[in-house]
């Protein structure tokens, strides 16, 4: 049995979650799902980012204190991935006592290691609002591409930079110019571990998708600068030290160690014991999930932070960094106002229906886009007209005939050949993240089941009382349902959950070989999935 530990980004506190965050996270618990079906012990976290500057932007522009916003989207975010079927262990807060506390723990441990140090740096200063600026109070040009962007990374070509590079920088709140003045910060000496992230990427780059291993390697050739891990807010993790009271732990900071911290949590909860879960072992599969824009602080930034605390932790082995998700080919954006939010899909869809679209157009190696229509004709062609199809024709078929009565038969040894080989390679797909081709592979075998189906012509074998015959075609056809039900359920769990309830299989789900060969009488059959 492995110890697998998944670790979900974790989405900002400042709007609703739209299918951008979608389709960069579902991955994670389609992989937590199977690895448990596998039976392996899984440990899967994630947690709403609530501090920084983009919690007190939107909470200025609402009139409302930070806790406030940062705890309302939180909540939509936890019912949201709750009603997607999102199986964390923990899906916490950065706000959280838990969470605090800890970061503070490592914080002081990297500051005794020597990886932070004192430094007076000048910073962009707003004169009119008597206050230094954070990063998305900054605007201005981008110091690489020269666009326009705000803060300390950019949008367009993806670059991070420190906040004061910003070429024309402007305070955003008053929108005057701003200056740069002298100020006493920490920071992280990021430099020191070049040489260990270079190792660190040779060693496991061959676990990530080609996204990762470029825009990784982009700022390993530009050189890693130390960064600053202090700044002058009034939302956030108070810095232990004193000197540092009118200052919080700068958010890039923080909220990345948010999986060991949220880690540590769940396993408390759990009554395990977390280190298993995050130190050096070949027993261990450690995968991170995010988007492209998140790379850095997954392939750089935490593998540097979790060194400095100089202890045996596994690094980020495999990275499952997924491209954008645009509308109709178009960017979303807000200004734009065509951003599809995940509660706007839930009001109109299953949760099935959503996991299947964002899966079978997940932006894998490239952006996709999403179109409501696509999602509608998806639904209808594999989920109504393949999956619910060959299992209504079959079920509707033994209640009309006989009853509900499931017959005992031979099944036939090419379906079950397959089968068995189905579990290995869709199991080695998903471990891998290529859940695009395990859904496809899911699809062939449900085109193979009702291909078995119409070819072998159980109704024919009815009409002429070839009982044999019409038994045997009937047992494998329900010995490729409740296979169906284990290697399907990672993507669409719900309308396993029915299948399985259906055919009064065990509710828990597995990743072996199932025989249903036993008497039973079928007493409740539904329709998996309405035509949309």
């Amino acid at each position: 049995m492995k110890k697998i530990f998944i670790g979900g980004a974790w989405p900002y506190a400042n709007y609703n979650m739209h299918i951008g965050h979608l389709a960069a996270l579902l991955p994670g618990d389609v992989i937590a799902r199977y690895f448990r079906q596998h039976g392996d012990s899984v440990l899967y976290v994630s947690g709403t980012d609530t501090h920084g500057t983009p919690i007190t932007e939107a909470a200025r522009k609402e009139g409302i204190n930070a806790l406030d916003l940062a705890t309302f989207y939180h909540d939509q975010n936890t019912k949201d991935f709750a009603d997607l079927g999102f199986t964390y262990d923990n899906y916490g807060a950065t706000f959280m006592d838990w969470h605090k506390k800890e970061v503070k723990e490592i914080f002081k441990q990297i500051y005794a290691n020597g990886y932070l140090y004192d430094k007076i740096i000048e910073q962009i200063y707003c004169e009119k609002c008597c206050n230094f600026l954070s990063d998305r109070e900054i605007g201005g040009n981008c110091p690489v591409c020269h666009l326009e962007t705000k803060g300390d990374q950019c949008n367009s070509c993806l670059s991070t930079f420190n906040p004061r590079e910003v070429v024309n920088a402007c305070c955003l709140i008053c929108e005057e110019e701003s200056i740069l003045k002298l100020n006493n910060e920490l920071v992280f000496s990021l430099s020191k571990f070049q040489k260990q992230i270079e190792d660190f990427f040779e060693k496991n780059s061959s676990f990530w998708r080609k996204n990762a291993i470029n825009e990784t390697n982009k700022y390993l050739n530009q050189g890693l600068p130390d960064r600053d891990v202090t700044r002058n807010l009034n939302w956030g993790i108070d810095v232990p030290f004193t000197g540092y009271e009118d200052k919080c732990i700068y958010v890039w900071f923080e909220a990345v160690l948010g999986y060991l911290t949220s880690g540590k949590y769940a396993a408390e909860k759990k009554g395990i014991n977390f280190d298993t879960f995050i130190k050096e072992d070949e027993n261990l599969e450690t995968y991170y999930i995010h988007g492209k824009d998140n790379i850095s602080f997954h392939t750089i930034i935490l593998p540097a932070l979790i060194s400095a605390l100089e202890k045996p932790i596994q690094l980020p082995k495999r990275i499952i960094s997924s491209e954008y998700i645009n509308i109709n080919n178009e960017k979303m954006s807000k200004s734009k106002g065509n951003v599809i939010t995940i509660r706007d899909l839930l009001e109109e869809f299953e949760a099935d229906t959503i996991r299947f679209y964002f899966i079978f157009n997940n932006p894998e190696r490239r952006d996709t886009s999403y179109s409501r229509e696509d999602l509608i004709s998806q639904h209808n062609k594999f989920l109504v007209g393949g999956f619910g199809n060959f299992v209504n024709r079959n079920l509707s078929f033994l209640m009309k005939e006989f009853q509900g009565i499931i017959p005992l038969g031979q099944i036939d040894g090419t379906v079950r050949k397959s089968t068995i080989c189905l579990y290995d390679t869709i199991g080695k797909q998903i471990a891998n993240g290529e859940l695009r081709n395990a859904l496809e592979n899911m699809l062939s075998y449900i085109q193979e089941a009702n291909r078995y189906y119409d070819e072998q012509k159980p109704w024919i074998h009815v009409k002429e009382s070839d009982k044999t015959n019409f038994n045997n075609i009937t047992v494998t056809c329900l010995y490729m349902m409740a296979n169906m039900s284990n290697l399907f359920a990672p993507i669409i769990p719900f309308g396993c959950a029915k299948l399985r309830e259906m055919l009064q299989m065990p509710k828990e789900f597995s990743w072996v070989e199932v025989d249903i060969q036993k008497h039973l009488t079928l007493s409740d059959i539904k329709v998996l999935y309405q035509r949309l």
